[in-house]
Parts: C-alpha cells; sequence; structure tokens
C-alpha cells in the first residue's frame, strides 16, 4: 500500500539506506493495512516524520510489486499511484514528466541518478524494481535534496539485510501478452534474488532479464516506436545487483551497494506516421531502425557507514560513484548536418549523453544536552559530475564537457513545544556551485545563416570559463496536534536546480559569447510554500493540502523550428491543491481509497511582465481523480483501480493543444499458496482507445509523434521466497 504522511516529510538530504527510521501509520490512502513501523531511510533524522512539516508517500513493497506488474515500471507505478504526478510519456524518455508542475528528482538510496549538466530524463530506469523495497517520494521543492528535485524526490530504497541466519532465495517469473494474445506483442521476465547472513555479515546478491515485446493500442493497432528518444517496447533490459554490509557493533554498521542495469531497443519496428486531422495515431511496422540501438546504461557502486550512538547522536557517512551512458535514436536532422562531412545535407547521426559522479554525504544528528526537546543536525555534502553529450556516428561533441561542482553544509532544527502539541522545524543550506566549460565550437548548423543552403553551415566558437553562484536557501515551518488523530501545518522551502546547461551550451548561435557572462546559465531558485490538514480517527484517514511555488527565472522546455527542445528561461508561478482519503468499510478487508490533484501553472512567455499565459503539456500535467477498492482475506488479494485524467485547455496556445482528457481502469489478483503467490494482472482493463497526454498536447503539428496509449495488457507472474 502507498503509505502517506500529508502533513509531514522528509526534511533532510536523502542518506545511507543503513540508516533506519520507524515511523507508525494505521493505512493508506490506497488501503490495506499498514505494517505498524514503516522504515524511512530518506530522513537523515531520528524523528518520527510526523515532525516535519511537508509531505512525502511511502509505497511499499507490496503496493510497488502490484503497481510494477499491472505497468511494467517504477516511473510507471508511482504515475498510477499519484494523482500529482504527470500521466507518462510510455516512452523510454521521461521528458515532460512531472511532480506538482516541476521535475522530480530520481535517486536510489539518496544518491542521485539526474544528470543536472544535460538532463536526458532517462534517470527513471537505472535500477530494476525487482531490487527495490519501497519508494519514498517527497514533495515539494526544497534545497536539503541537494540539486534538482524542484518538484519532489522519488527515492528508491533497495532490498535490505535478510533478518535470520542463513540462505534466502526470492524469484520472479513472468509473462505479459497484449489483447489477441500475439506472438510479437508477448514479453516475459525472470529475476532472482540470493541473501545470506552469518552472525554480523550478510549480504544479497541477485540477477534480472526482461524481455519487451512490441505494444498495441485500444483499437488493436502496434503503438508507434520513438526512434528520437528510445522505446520500452520492443527492447530487452538486464540487471545486476549487490548489497553487502557488515555490523560493527550494536549501533555501527557499514554497507556495500552495487548496481549495474542496462536497457536496450531491439530495432524490429519504424514508425509509420500516423493523421492528426483524422485522429490516426502513428503506427510501427516491421524494419530496421538505422544506426546504434537506443540503449540506457546506468552503473552505481556506494558505501556507507553509520553508527546511531556515536556521542550520544547518530553520525552518517556516505560515498558514492555512479556513471550513465545513454543512447538516443538518430535521424537526418539539420542540426546534424556539416557539409565538410556530407555536402548533400542527408547526413545521419544520433547523440549520447554520457556522465560520471563521485559525491559523499556526512552528517551528525542529536538532542541538545539539558534541552532534548531541541534537536539539531548538521552535515556536508560534495558533488563533482562530468558530463558530455556527442554524436554517435561521427564522434563529434555536441555538448562539449562540462565540470560541475557542488559543495554544500547545512544546519537544521526541530523544537518541540507544549509537550509536542506544537513542533517548529527549519533550517539553511549554503550552496557553493560552479560550473566549468573549456572553449569549444558549437555544432556547423549553429552558424547557418540560411538552413536551406548547408554551403553556408559552419561552427559557433565560445569562449570557456567557469561561471559560479553561492546561496543561501531556506526553509522552516509550523507543525500543530491540537487533537489526537488532527494534525495541521504549514511551510516555506526554497530549493535550487541549474536549467539544462546542455541545452543551452550546444544552442548558442551568437558570436563572441563568453560563459562567463553568460546570464542563461544562471541557476533555477524556486520555493514551495505549502499549507495541509490531515485527519486519522478510527477507519477514516483523509487529508488536504494546498501548495503554490514560484522562480523569478524558470526553466521551460520549448520546441525549436529545428524539431529540436531548447531552454528558455521564464518566471513560472504554480499552484495547486491535493487531497486523498482511505476508509476501511464495515465489510472485512474491504478498503476505498480515493486521490485527487488539481493543478495550473503560468508563465511570462512574451516577456510583458506578466505572468499569465497558461505552461503547455511539455511542463505541467492534468488534474486527475484516482479511485481504488481493495479487497483481502485470507491468501486472496484484489485491487481495482481508476484513474481520471481531466481535460485541460491552455491559453496561449492553439486549440490543437487542448488535452480531452480519458480514464482507465486496471485489475489485480493474487493468491498466496505454501509454493508461492500467484498473480494475474490487467491493465486498461476496458482496452480503452486514447491518445497519450504527451502527444496529445506537445508538437501538435507533427504527425509522426502522434502516440495511442496501451491497450488491454495481461501479465501473469509467481512469486517464490524459501
Amino acid at each position: 500500500m502507498s503509505i502517506r504522511y500529508p502533513a509531514t516529510a522528509l526534511a533532510f538530504i536523502l542518506a545511507t539506506p543503513a540508516f533506519a527510521q520507524s515511523a507508525t501509520a494505521t493505512q493508506g490512502p490506497d488501503g490495506g493495512n499498514a505494517d505498524p513501523a514503516i522504515i524511512v531511510t530518506a530522513t537523515r533524522t531520528q524523528l518520527p516524520a510526523s515532525a516535519l512539516p511537508l509531505t512525502i508517500d511511502v509505497i511499499d513493497s507490496t503496493a510497488l510489486d502490484r503497481q510494477v506488474q499491472i505497468s511494467g515500471s517504477t516511473v510507471d507505478a508511482v504515475s498510477a499511484l499519484l494523482p500529482s504526478f504527470s500521466p507518462t510519456r510510455e516512452k523510454l524518455s521521461g521528458s515532460g514528466e512531472s511532480l506538482r508542475g516541476r521535475s522530480p528528482l530520481y535517486a536510489i538510496n539518496g544518491i542521485s541518478q539526474s544528470t543536472p549538466v544535460r538532463d536526458g530524463s532517462r534517470d527513471g530506469y537505472t535500477i530494476d524494481p525487482f531490487f527495490i523495497d519501497r519508494v519514498e517520494v517527497i514533495y515539494g521543492s526544497n534545497a536539503l535534496q541537494g540539486i534538482g528535485g524542484t518538484g519532489g524526490v522519488v527515492n528508491q530504497v533497495t532490498v535490505g539485510a535478510p533478518q535470520t541466519d542463513g540462505i534466502t532465495f526470492r524469484t520472479l517469473v513472468q509473462g505479459s501478452a497484449a489483447d489477441g494474445l500475439r506472438g510479437s506483442e508477448m514479453g516475459g521476465k525472470l529475476a532472482g534474488l540470493v541473501g545470506y547472513r552469518a552472525g554480523d555479515f550478510d549480504m544479497n546478491v541477485g540477477g534480472s532479464f526482461e524481455r519487451r515485446g512490441a505494444f498495441s493500442d485500444g483499437h488493436g493497432n502496434r503503438i508507434g516506436v520513438d526512434g528520437a528518444q528510445g522505446e520500452i517496447q520492443d527492447s530487452d533490459s538486464w540487471s545486476v545487483f549487490g548489497r553487502f554490509g557488515f555490523q560493527l557493533s550494536s549501533s555501527a554498521r557499514i554497507d556495500v551497494i552495487a548496481n549495474r542495469f542496462e536497457l536496450e531497443g531491439n530495432n524490429h519496428y519504424v514508425a509509420v506516421s500516423g493523421n492528426r486531422a483524422t485522429g490516426v495515431p502513428t503506427t510501427s511496422v516491421r524494419g530496421t531502425t538505422p544506426g546504434t540501438p537506443a540503449t540506457n546504461r546506468a552503473e552505481l557502486l556506494s558505501a556507507a557507514f553509520s553508527d546511531t550512538d556515536l556521542a550520544g547522536g547518530t553520525f552518517l557517512l556516505q560515498a558514492f560513484f555512479s556513471r550513465t551512458r545513454d543512447i538516443f535514436g538518430g535521424g537526418t536532422y539539420a542540426t546534424f548536418q556539416d557539409p565538410n562531412l556530407d555536402p548533400t545535407g542527408n547526413l545521419f547521426d544520433q547523440s549520447a549523453n554520457q556522465s560520471r559522479k563521485l559525491g559523499a554525504k556526512v552528517s551528525y544528528e542529536r538532542a541538545i544536552p539539558g534541552f532534548e526537546d531541541l534537536v539539531v543536525t548538521t552535515g556536508f555534502d560534495m558533488l563533482f559530475d562530468r558530463t558530455k553529450q556527442f554524436l554517435v556516428q561521427t564522434d563529434r561533441d555536441w555538448v562539449p564537457e562540462t565540470d560541475f561542482r557542488s559543495l554544500a553544509p547545512f544546519a537544521q532544527a526541530n523544537l518541540a513545544l507544549m509537550g509536542g502539541v506544537v513542533r517548529l522545524a527549519g533550517g539553511m543550506r549554503y550552496e557553493d556551485v560552479q560550473l566549468k566549460v573549456g572553449d569549444y565550437e558549437t555544432l556547423s548548423v549553429y552558424g547557418a545563416t540560411d538552413s536551406s543552403d548547408i554551403s553556408t553551415y559552419k561552427p559557433v566558437a565560445v569562449s570557456g570559463g567557469k561561471p559560479s553562484f553561492h546561496k543561501l536557501l531556506w526553509n522552516g515551518g509550523v507543525i500543530v496536534e491540537p487533537l489526537t488523530g488532527l494534525r495541521a501545518y504549514g511551510s516555506y522551502a526554497e530549493g535550487y536546480t541549474i536549467a539544462d546547461v546542455g541545452r543551452i551550451l550546444r544552442g548558442i548561435s551568437d558570436e563572441g559569447v563568453d560563459i562567463d557572462n553568460f546570464l542563461a546559465l544562471e541557476p533555477v531558485i524556486s520555493n514551495n510554500r505549502e499549507l495541509g490538514l490531515e485527519y486519522e480517527r478510527g477507519p477514516l484517514k483523509a487529508s488536504a493540502s494546498y501548495f503554490w511555488s514560484s522562480s523569478d527565472l524558470g526553466s521551460l522546455l520549448v520546441i525549436g523550428l529545428d524539431g529540436i527542445y531548447n531552454v528558455s528561461r521564464q518566471p513560472i508561478h504554480i499552484e495547486g491543491l491535493e487531497a486523498s482519503f482511505a476508509w476501511r468499510t464495515p465489510l472485512p478487508g474491504l478498503t476505498l481509497s480515493g486521490g485527487y490533484a488539481h493543478i495550473k501553472g503560468k508563465t511570462d512567455s512574451d516577456g510583458d511582465g506578466k505572468v499569465d499565459e497558461d505552461l503547455d503539456g511539455a511542463n505541467i500535467s492534468p488534474d486527475r481523480l484516482n479511485l481504488a477498492a481493495d479487497f483481502t482475506k485470507g491468501p486472496l488479494s484484489l485491487r481495482l483501480q481508476s484513474r481520471f485524467y481531466l481535460s485541460r485547455s491552455f491559453k496561449g496556445q492553439p486549440a490543437s493543444a487542448d488535452f480531452e482528457g480519458y480514464e482507465l481502469l486496471d485489475a489485480y489478483v493474487a493468491y498466496r499458496t505454501n509454493v508461492g503467490e500467484f498473480a494475474l494482472s490487467v491493465q486498461n482493463l476496458t482496452d480503452k482507445f486514447y491518445i497519450s497526454y504527451d502527444s496529445d498536447t506537445v508538437r501538435t503539428t507533427d504527425n509522426t509523434r502522434f502516440y495511442s496509449g496501451r491497450g488491454r495488457t495481461f501479465t501473469l507472474s509467481w512469486r517464490g521466497e524459501f
């Protein structure tokens, strides 16, 4: 189940999985009974989540396994359960997917998976969900997460240590098929995890392999492949995972975690353009996609030390190394042309992002001696990121190698008053950030004076530099719990990220630019103000929160005439309302639940000083209503869930960008036996035909990217534990 703390959230940067905090809850908004001791690792505090004035959802292993079986990925699972999360694109790239109207930060055990210098939007696919124990979702901008996460943080917590001595096994065998049971649309997955514990030593080692077939829509047609950004359908992925731990003492522990994940397209299909005027979506036919297959590869190695009783406090230290290599699809785009390589203007190429990160986090927390109602946490984070984007076929740099460095000390305090009826929380983080870019030349197309004459193409020389910024970012809030089961809060938090530097650097077209003085590299500083109310008594749990955020120099994706997205720096104002409920009905085992999110965003795209134009579908999600029913009796569990994506129009956008809305219904049934659990899920139970939100609202004149959504899909699985 998804356990929501609507009046609370994590107020500290994500930390090591070795440090666990327990918070008590009774029931989540999607129904079912919650574990009375829900472990929350993404805190850097021993205080309960109820002591922190923001919002967090915890998707436990049961809910996550169920949603992944229905939809196929962690990203889709999070999107299905949380109304404030946008509909996914159902593609490998998550460009335009948002939480509360801003980009979420994906993390594994608190380690960022994003590439902020050149955002390839592949960070949702860096680990197989089989190795994830739960997902913690933090809502709203907050600098305590470091760079990124202006919309929130999606932290994937990996499996923990075995609880008993000896060897344990966990396995998954799964098969899926679209309506009609066509062989080309079938897929399957095999995964296994071996656990071992002997005294103070423990470990988990596992692997997984998944093959996905082609997808079909509600009309039975194959869904068009995205040859540019990459696909989930018609792909293979494999992953290896290892976790090794040693208990140094009753309070001190070391954990080492390694993960490697790779997803690669099989290139069995090519797209056939649709027709927006007649409502015919893009489809796929057998064929060979040119170039190197679109691929997503991520590797992570981390080591963590924790001591929960060091001089009366808790000490945490985590160091990590990660690297990614994302290959995108190709084409004969005008951007890639160079008369020195191909004077005909038919040069085929494709790009790849390559990034590596080194970082460390350290923190110490304890109550003030003699004044235990005041808990203080101090810490220091550092991150070094090196990223570039290059063209695979011709080995040209599209985005020059760029170094990002962040050094950030922080402090946080939490004060309980009146026996805990009132709490005050707040703190600050000082960000010292520097970018380093050497001298470079853009691709030739950016020097073109006549786009129809390739002989005029020329590169533009750009002088490198070391732009930097230093910013003190604040957060604070108050929590009031006047009656048992009733809680209210208000908070303010600042967050930051940098605009997609790579898009900016590769898009420079003016001569004589000096990176040190280039305004577009200034950071995006956003804030999140929030008011919330929670009620939990007896069989009913309900919550409501209202939030609004703004950034004077935001970052929007705007499509250029060449079909390539660029970054536009504009002020952004976003506000929204979230509500949820869960009711344990008088019928034993039956829980009804629901969630609603309303969000609107404005910007000043014409530069007239008025923030009065709607954000488009590439930058904000539709309003949504979720309803679900869960029934559990003995070994049997059932779930029926629906999602209603409500229609939306966009002021300042053409009528063709209006979103018509659609609704989806999913079903899940599982039965546990003495040899494991058998489960059957059906995604899009009614076989609804619909156009995906991104396709319906973005690039509305492009018939090649008019994608329909996935139709009825069956998945049968067996999970065993020995």
